[in-house]
């Protein structure tokens, strides 16, 4: 029993550090697959500005607001050498889907476990159903965290994202 306390108690550290990512750290890296069955690393972007933006759902108000945002202002955040990543715990063939309805330039990546949400602290996990919740990251080109967004408004968000890369890059 003492173990296993014991054990528990030793997890808490490296549990803590997941769901608590703070400016600086280094971005945890993953593979996934994209909405064209794509594999994808983080890694494959070192030497890139990453907003990477967790989602709840495809097809859903909120998210389509977002989604679409980020697709109306694409050209504006390439010129700023930014690359945009999308991540949902729906599966690849949603994330087709929903990139082809609204024409979708960017990765919609799958996280069906939501290991990766809860690895940046953006997973709701209710038992039988889990959620990324809607936060995003931007991630400057060594890997690191630049900018944290725990609460992000779909309506104003890339409008925000885009401010705070320009301020990022100036220093």
């Amino acid at each position: 029993m003492r173990f296993i306390i014991w054990f528990s108690l030793s997890l808490l550290p490296f549990l803590a550090q997941a769901n608590n990512l703070s400016l600086g750290d280094t971005a945890p890296d993953f593979t996934l697959n994209n909405q064209h069955q794509e594999t994808l690393s983080l890694s494959d972007y070192r030497d890139h500005w990453v907003v990477l933006y967790f989602y709840p759902k495809n097809d859903t108000p909120g998210c389509t607001t977002e989604a679409c945002s980020f697709r109306d202002n694409i050209n504006a955040l390439l010129a700023q050498q930014a690359v945009v990543l999308g991540v949902s715990v729906d599966n690849a063939e949603s994330h087709k889907s929903f990139a082809e309805k609204y024409n979708l330039p960017f990765s919609l990546l799958s996280d069906p476990n939501g290991e990766v949400a809860a690895d940046y602290g953006a997973l709701l996990n209710l038992g039988l159903v889990k959620f990324a919740k809607r936060h995003s990251f931007i991630i400057n080109p060594d890997g690191r965290i630049a900018k944290i967004y725990r609460d992000v408004d779909p309506d104003s968000h890339v409008k925000n994202v885009m401010a705070d890369l320009k301020r990022l890059q100036a220093n």
